[in-house]
């Protein structure tokens, strides 16, 4: 019994250390933040998280302070969404299409189909689409009326693999790419110049 009660302090220290560790971890699993995923309902003032869109627009009494509620959705694993023309746009996506009379876009009427662009080499985006990075325009033309708000589009073209390309003068020269002439042509709408480049 002596040396049971010599002992029992240094083993309820141990178990004590134990639970401690115990709660300690189970805390850090409950605090660790939880990436949210699908669709959910927020007020028109509230921040968009990186990656989601805005697919809904409406009145709504549970915002009193816009009376606007968004739909938004993360893009995250989709390839193609149709948004709200004053949705932000995620990396890499572009707009191939925009159309008015859009009565679940409050606030603009305008819808806009918008498209990731990795695993595709050409694409057809309305002309106030993003460029990716790396992408270049090869064509612009008017009279585009999937392209309601500018009337024009582009047919743009994803410049890896490539080595010489004739792009518009207005479209991005990617990293590592030169110009080597420009000439005039009527297959770029809105300069009429386009450019020879390269990647050095």
């Amino acid at each position: 019994m002596k040396t049971l009660r010599n002992h029992f302090p240094k083993l309820l220290t141990v178990v004590l250390m134990l639970l401690g560790t115990v709660t300690v971890a189970t805390a850090q699993a409950q605090a660790a933040p939880q990436r949210v995923t699908g669709s959910m309902t927020v007020c028109s003032n509230s921040p968009i998280p990186a990656g989601w869109v805005i697919t809904n627009s409406y009145s709504s009494f549970n915002c009193p302070g816009t009376g606007v509620s968004y739909t938004i959705t993360d893009s995250n694993g989709q390839t193609s969404l149709g948004v709200c023309s004053f949705s932000p746009i995620p990396a890499g996506w572009v707009v191939t299409s925009s159309y008015g009379g859009a009565v679940n876009c409050a606030g603009s009427g305008v819808n806009y189909s918008i498209m990731n662009s990795a695993n595709q080499t050409n694409l057809g985006v309305c002309s106030f689409s993003p460029i990716p990075a790396g992408w270049v325009v090869t064509t612009s033309y008017g009279g585009a009326n999937n392209c309601a708000g500018s009337g024009v589009a582009y047919t743009i073209l994803n410049a890896a693999n490539q080595t010489y390309l004739a792009v518009c003068s207005f479209s991005p020269i990617p990293t590592g790419w030169v110009v080597t002439s420009y000439y005039s042509t009527t297959t770029c709408a809105g300069s009429g110049v386009a450019y020879s480049i390269r990647k050095a």
